[in-house]
């Protein structure tokens, strides 16, 4: 009698594709594609802004001055608004605690870098390129002492303005998201740039023209730019999220 022959060894199971940021159990993802691009931005922004704080640019045509730190620290008005908005007030503050980090590891890199010897070259080749990173590095300390004062009361003050001028209304449209991204914005920038700029710069200089350039260049900013680019941040995130894979 003839006899089936003996069924071949089933393959192994191949791996399941993983997709970026993605947990494959039934709880969906671990972290929203959105939720971490901008959380990426936002920390290369708390360092950007310590850097360009050291230079003052004028506000042509009158005589008031900004300290080009507000350019980058603009966007993290707009980005911890824009994760407020989406993925709620708690997440927002947490990142703004957590923006602590870039900048500590930022100030130690700094403090290491200019107590390394140059190489020989530098010396020899570009000493004044050397004393002109190492003037400009020694004397931002103060800076990166006000930064994060300034930082922390003004973000978490305009998360706070921001998601209590929301209240509890649903379906709130682009108009309402666009005023109160306005309003937090400019409360909360006219209160950073008057503890920053007393902060680094008190007793350098008269500081009285940039803290009324600072305020006026700030809150202008807020109510002009700054609700278009939170728009814009809602949009982005949100079109991050429903990418495939996400």
């Amino acid at each position: 009698m003839n006899e089936t022959p003996p069924a071949p060894p089933a393959a192994p199971p191949s791996a399941p594709a993983i997709a970026p940021f993605a947990d494959r159990t039934a709880s969906g993802p671990a972290i929203p594609l959105g939720l971490f691009v901008f959380t990426l931005v936002y920390g290369g922004m708390t360092v950007l802004a310590g850097v360009l704080a050291f230079k003052q640019v004028r506000l042509w045509p009158t005589t008031l001055a900004v300290e080009s730190g507000i350019f980058a620290f603009l966007l993290l008005v707009v980005i911890s608004s824009t994760l407020a908005q989406l993925y709620g007030r708690a997440m927002a503050q947490k990142i703004v605690w957590w923006g602590f980090l870039p900048l500590a590891l930022s100030a130690l890199l700094m403090q290491l870098v200019l107590a390394l010897p140059a190489s020989a070259e530098m010396l020899a080749f570009r000493p004044e390129d050397l004393a002109a990173f190492e003037r400009v590095h020694r004397a931002t300390w103060r800076v990166w002492l006000a930064g994060p004062a300034a930082y922390i009361a003004s973000l978490l003050l305009n998360i706070w303005l921001f998601d209590r001028l929301r209240g509890g209304r649903a379906g709130e449209g682009t108009i309402g998201l666009m005023l109160r991204g306005a309003i937090a914005s400019a409360l909360s920038q006219a209160v950073d740039s008057v503890i920053f700029i007393t902060l680094a710069f008190y007793g350098e200089f008269d500081i009285t023209d940039l803290v009324i350039g600072q305020v006026l260049a700030k809150v202008a900013l807020s109510l002009v730019l700054v609700p278009f680019l939170i728009t814009f941040g809602v949009r982005a995130a949100r079109w991050l999220d429903r990418r495939p894979g996400a």
